[in-house]
């Protein structure tokens, strides 16, 4: 009995200590290294979630967690991504102390990511509790410009009409003077274009920040898929520019208005609001043409990655017909994600 028990200890250590030997070979960098060797984006992701509790120094967990939030979002997953960057900002430790050869961000720089993240997913409740933290009264000048132009996205993404979005226009503008705000001017002026669409803050931006993504998307050179900012604000520019043909399409993110093109940002008809939990999923869209053979395009590229890829047109009010390219949502709605993977930018069309 005494050597059956004393075998049973020596098997116990033995595993304890094996197992201590494997958490202390994990590092932030050999996750990292073993994720981007992954066969798919989606296998990446699935391996730092599986991985990044078992590190045990917070600034390397931190980090991990900071990457695998960067990845979600890239993939359009804001509201999980959300969620992971403020998982990241709340574990203990300076940025400082993180990990060599990896973007190292501090507590404050992780919650304004997920303000972003949050206004990108709709999710307005969680984005403000976020602006209501620590970091409203940080003493980083670049930090607090975030906080205020954030707030007013918040507050533009709950207006009705275009009467209230009077203040934040307003707001907005001073923003638009203020050198405390230099950090995020052309954001701010991309803001105050696509609500007005007045001349004088395209002309801005294409006169004192030329080679930003701001000025490429007044410029009517580049297009994102819309997040409800973009898509559902009310606005009184009128005269807004057309989508250019055959733009390259990135994907929708708050922060990084400077991806976003005014035409995509548009409106869409009430089917493509974002889901009640009485609502399905039944296509993925992947782009949107003037010029049919641009359309035909993507869906030959779509389809040689093995995807079902079919054109449907939209007449808009001004009378242009669109070309949109889209693909059917399969029984187990991964389709978005299968698409993302293949290397193609999408997002759902409900019923």
């Amino acid at each position: 009995m005494k050597k059956t028990l004393f075998l049973s200890i020596v098997l116990v250590l033995s595993f304890n200590s094996a197992l201590s030997a494997q958490t202390k070979s994990l590092s932030a960098k050999s996750l990292i290294d073993a994720a981007s060797k992954k066969s798919s984006v989606s296998d990446s992701v699935a391996y730092l979630k599986k991985n990044a509790e078992s590190l045990t120094v917070n600034a390397e967990k931190r980090a991990v967690y900071a990457i695998l939030a960067a990845i979600l979002e890239q993939q359009g997953q804001y509201a999980e991504a959300q969620k992971t960057y403020a998982k990241a900002a709340s574990i203990q430790g300076s940025a400082e102390s993180g990990v060599a050869g990896v973007p190292n961000k501090n507590s404050e720089e992780l919650a304004v990511d997920a303000v972003r993240c949050a206004l990108c997913a709709g999710d307005y409740a969680s984005a403000d509790s976020y602006l209501n933290s620590s970091v409203r009264n940080s003493k980083d000048e670049k930090i607090r410009a975030f906080v205020k132009l954030y707030e007013q996205w918040s507050i533009l993404c709950k207006a009705k009409n275009t009467a209230d979005t009077k203040e934040s226009i307003a707001m907005l503008k001073t923003y638009s003077t203020l050198d405390s705000m230099k950090s995020v001017r052309p954001s701010v002026l991309l803001t105050l274009w696509h609500l007005t669409g007045e001349s004088q803050f395209s002309e801005n931006l294409k006169k004192n920040y030329p080679k930003s993504m701001e000025a490429a998307i007044v410029k009517g050179e580049v297009q994102t898929l819309p997040t409800p900012f973009w898509y559902f604000v009310p606005r009184n520019g009128v005269d807004l520019p057309e989508i250019s043909e055959n733009l390259p399409v990135e994907s929708g993110s708050v922060a990084s208005a400077s991806k976003e093109s005014a035409e995509s940002a548009k409106p869409a008809p009430k089917a493509e609001k974002p889901a009640s939990k009485s609502e399905k999923i039944v296509r993925q869209q992947l782009g949107l043409f003037r010029e049919e053979a641009n359309a035909m395009a993507l869906v030959d590229r779509v389809k040689a990655k093995g995807f079902k890829a079919e054109i449907t047109t939209e007449v808009r009010p001004s009378g242009t017909k669109y070309f949109i390219v889209v693909v059917n949502e399969n029984s187990k709605g991964t389709v978005g994600e299968e698409l993302r993977t293949a290397g193609f930018e999408c997002y759902p069309v409900f019923e």
